[in-house]
């Protein structure tokens, strides 16, 4: 196997963390929750879109404001921003003080975040609350520019939408920047946020669990019972910036992006391949990316979002890049917890894998009753397995064939 550069010391480190999420709104309590196997989905008020209609969703129940000296912004004005800014800055600045990163702001730290439909949200959210944004566009100026603006950001700030591998796209992205010499450090993540006409829209397609009367056991994945994966909102951030510098500036390193593998199939707007050649060359390419063996993966924290067609097909995908090596990897999906973040997905994923790492634990599969034949995997049921964490894979597919993996290891 050729090895990549970053197997050679050059992994970009994750140096801050910061969450908003339905299990919390630190990288500890979300950890906690990963790890206890609890469960963000309940009831929720959709509005009057909704037609009646009981919805299970995950919703962000709490948006902590960020201390005033990361972001400029008393507690009262925090709350005064639209809920979805809220949604993304909280996580930011978080990152930034947790990498003790608040005062070195400049020119030489960039901003990624993975953010779809943006604008169509802030507009229905206003129109609903007797607004008329959506008739003035023009006034609007993107999230991505309003959050650089607020955290003192001077570098390249820009916004990357692959459906549901958003955020992971932003990862890689940032990894990239870092990697070319553009930026010192780099903020990235990304965030969603649920809205009557997404929810309307999925549920309509028949994509989302109907399991209303008993919202904890609505997600679902690789369940023989499954019947549609469940909507959360919310996601994560992380500051990124190269080893070396972060040595040398005394910062506590989370964990290293080691590796990313990026792939396309596009044969259906939201129905994925029945073809796992594509998925898996994503899987089999972060590896390679990081110079690792598929018998050197310690944990695989699937994209399975409970979907009947997506996670026969995800399990195929993982057993075509891992080979032999699939008998004896955990794999789990966090979504029966987090329900599934849409563009912040990728990304509250990459913070399941470093709390395993940080843990030494696998992450559960909760409502894993009865794991589908056609999906042969370690999987890991209902509760957390203590093990030995170092190197783990995460995958992420979005809506239209955006196939990636991340694969994140333990700080060496």
């Amino acid at each position: 196997m050729t090895r990549h550069p970053q197997a050679e010391g050059q992994a970009v480190a994750i140096t801050g963390i910061g969450a908003v999420t339905p299990l919390g709104s630190s990288f500890a309590e979300v950890s906690a929750a990963l790890l206890a196997g609890r469960s963000g989905v309940r009831v929720i008020d959709a509005g009057d879109p909704a037609r009646g209609t009981r919805l299970v969703a995950a919703p962000v129940t709490d948006i902590p404001a960020p201390a005033a000296a990361i972001c400029g912004l008393e507690a009262a004005d925090f709350e005064a921003l639209d809920r979805f800014q809220r949604i993304c800055l909280a996580p930011l600045a978080q990152a930034l003080a947790d990498a003790g990163f608040a005062a070195a702001r400049g020119p030489r730290l960039g901003l990624v975040l993975g953010i779809g439909a943006e604008h169509l949200k802030a507009w229905e959210l206003d129109y609903l609350a007797g607004g008329s944004r959506v008739f003035e566009p023009r006034r609007d100026r993107t999230l991505v520019q309003r959050l650089a603006r607020r955290l003192g950001v001077d570098g390249p700030a820009v916004t990357v939408a692959a459906a549901c591998a958003s955020s992971g796209y932003a990862l890689a992205l940032a990894r990239t920047w870092i990697n070319a010499g553009w930026v010192d450090a780099c903020l990235a993540g990304g965030c969603d946020m649920l809205s009557p006409t997404s929810l309307a829209a999925f549920y309509n397609l028949r994509a989302l669990s109907r399991r209303s009367d008993d919202p904890a056991s609505a997600s679902r994945p690789f369940d023989r019972h499954r019947d549609g994966f469940v909507m959360g909102e919310g996601g994560a951030c992380f500051l990124l910036e190269r080893r070396a510098e972060a040595l040398d500036r005394g910062a506590r390193i989370r964990g290293e992006l080691a590796g990313v593998g990026m792939s396309s199939d596009g044969s259906h707007m939201v129905i994925p391949s029945t073809d796992p050649t594509h998925a898996a060359r994503a899987i089999s390419a972060a590896l390679a990316d990081a110079g690792l063996r598929p018998d050197e993966v310690d944990y695989v924290n699937a994209h399975a979002a409970g979907t009947p067609v997506g996670d026969v097909a995800e399990a195929a995908a993982i057993r075509l890049a891992l080979g032999t090596a699939a008998d004896a990897v955990p794999v789990s999906s966090t979504k029966s917890m987090s329900g599934h973040l849409i563009s912040g997905a990728a990304a509250f994923e990459a913070l399941a894998c470093l709390a395993a790492i940080e843990r030494q634990a696998v992450p559960p599969t909760v409502n894993l009753d009865e794991p589908d034949v056609q999906c042969p995997l370690d999987h890991v049921p209902h509760v957390a397995r203590p093990r030995p964490v170092r190197v783990t894979a995460s995958n992420s597919f979005g809506f239209g064939g955006s196939n990636l993996c991340l694969v994140i290891r333990k700080a060496a």
